[in-house]
């Protein structure tokens, strides 16, 4: 009786999109590696086998989230939350380095990321805390405690040196804001991404005389309504103090490569071999590509970090735009069929949830994808279900598979 109640309430279609999308990641994974001699499939010493294990886990772990009672996800929220807090603060402790981050826990021949893990782990609590009786996102309190809910996990893995990962989850503002937060965080949000890239991009002095002259034309325009001048001033020197600051952590507290992968997206240089590659692989593609394990630029090493951060450069040259347009209609029809998963659930804290899991994946999706053609900084953010990384496909393997539970029992939710 379980078993057929679980073959007819899942979301066959989201499952059929997964497992496609996990079978073409796992086959660009095997050309980035295909040297015109390797032809074992199933050699575990390379990627492309590890790649498969942690496929087959990934799917038995999914199939475990799915015969789970969905109430285990509500009533263990805050609990698998601090767990994986407790992870990811160990870490710095006995954490092994990779890369210049210490961000892994190395078992045996086994390395995980909990940082991955944090992602479904933070989307149960602020699912949990959102869908609380009397939660209003109007309100400061409720404000604070969501944001903290964040900002704990980002500390951590900002610690661990992984800055990467620790932007991803500045996403759930758009939950936030579906859940009612303030549009004007969003206009702030802008404003401070604006200001940032001028503060690297423009002489600080110029920038000061900016600021001052379009608070002068604000002033001017509200100069009957006095009440608003301190808070006016207040922000032009906030905007100030900002600008400065962002030149001053700029210079003085990122890594140099940090440095390079910035001034290379926004034009100024630096060691830009790394996406100039990658630029090169998918033009050369062209529009039908060179066709399967017959790509040079991925073949012959050009492109470094192939199989995990420029994973998307081998669909490119190897299947050209017509391949690349399919793979993205795929990661796309995913989202929106999350987001039509979301919206039809009953309970509140699956619909939150649900947009959380819509709102990582399209941060991953489109700054991965802006990583390899230049629109985006190098910043190591995998292609989900496609780049090579255990700990990648199964925490976003567990982060669908717990939404595709909480919709299939969402007709036990009373309206």
């Amino acid at each position: 009786m379980r078993r057929k109640s679980l073959l007819t309430s899942v979301d066959w279609l989201t499952i059929f999109i997964y497992l496609l999308l996990v079978a073409m990641g796992w086959a660009s994974i095997y050309a980035a590696e295909y040297d015109g001699v390797r032809t074992k499939v199933f050699d575990t010493t390379s990627n492309h086998g590890k790649q498969m294990i942690w496929m087959l886990v990934s799917l038995g772990v999914g199939f475990v989230v799915l015969i789970i009672d969905s109430k285990f996800y509500t009533t263990f929220a805050y609990v698998i939350y601090f767990s994986i807090m407790l992870l990811l603060l160990g870490v710095l402790g006995f954490g092994t380095e990779v890369k210049g981050n210490k961000s892994w826990i190395q078992f045996g021949s086994i390395s995980i990321q909990p940082a991955e893990f944090a992602k479904f782990a933070v989307n149960l609590a602020v699912a949990k805390y959102l869908s609380t009786m009397g939660i209003d996102l109007r309100k400061l309190r409720p404000q604070l405690i969501a944001f903290g809910i964040l900002l704990i996990p980002m500390g951590f893995i900002i610690l661990q040196g992984d800055f990467g990962s620790a932007i991803v989850f500045g996403t759930f503002l758009l939950v936030f804001f579906r859940e009612g937060l303030s549009p004007l965080y969003l206009v702030l949000v802008v404003v401070i991404v604006l200001l940032s890239i001028l503060a690297l991009l423009t002489n600080f002095i110029y920038l000061l005389v900016a600021i001052a002259l379009i608070s002068a034309l604000i002033g001017y325009v509200l100069r009957k309504n006095k009440s608003a001048m301190p808070a006016l001033i207040g922000l032009a020197l906030i905007s100030s103090a900002y600008v400065f600051a962002v030149d001053y952590v700029f210079d003085h507290f990122l890594e140099e490569r940090h440095r390079d992968r910035i001034n290379v997206m926004l034009g100024k240089g630096g060691n830009d071999w790394n996406v100039n590659q990658s630029k090169i692989a998918i033009g050369s593609g062209g529009w039908d590509g060179k066709g399967y394990l017959n790509g040079t630029q991925t073949k012959y090493d050009f492109v470094p970090e192939l199989s995990t951060d420029f994973i998307f450069c081998t669909v490119g040259e190897e299947h050209g735009f017509f391949g690349s347009f399919v793979v993205l209609l795929l990661l796309f029809g995913l989202l929106f069929r999350i987001i039509f998963i979301s919206e039809r659930q009953r309970s509140r804290f699956s619909r939150i949830y649900g947009y959380g899991v819509a709102a990582i994946l399209f941060f991953h999706i489109s700054i991965n994808i802006g990583m390899t053609i230049g629109l985006a900084p190098v910043i190591g953010i995998p292609l989900p279900f496609f780049s090579y990384g255990g700990s990648s496909i199964l925490s976003f393997t567990v982060l669908l598979f717990i939404l595709l539970k909480l919709d299939g029992d969402r007709l036990a939710v009373l309206r």
